[in-house]
């Protein structure tokens, strides 16, 4: 990796880090849906939709990852290839 991507990469996790406000990724909708679930004692569907939102966040991560990994199959397996055949030399004691 060359400097610039480094500098690159540290200074966008940066950004990010200290840009870490609070906010409410909800539609109008479900949050109304879940204030009035909370106001009359339940506390399931808030849960639930959590867990939904968590659940449709992830699929696309998974698929990036799963079609990467297909696309730079033949890098991977190389390097791993040149990993295994590489002699590192023994430390005599």
């Amino acid at each position: 990796m060359t400097t610039r991507k480094i500098i690159f990469s540290i200074s966008f996790i940066a950004f990010v880090a200290i840009n870490n406000v609070n906010s409410f990724a909800q539609c109008a909708m479900c949050r109304t849906s879940v204030e009035s679930d909370l106001k009359s004692g339940g506390g399931s569907i808030g849960t639930n939709l959590n867990t939904g939102i968590i659940y449709l966040m992830l699929i696309p991560y998974l698929v990036l990852m799963t079609g990467a990994y297909f696309f730079f199959r033949k890098q991977i397996n190389a390097k791993v290839k040149e990993w295994k055949n590489k002699k590192f030399p023994v430390k005599q004691a």
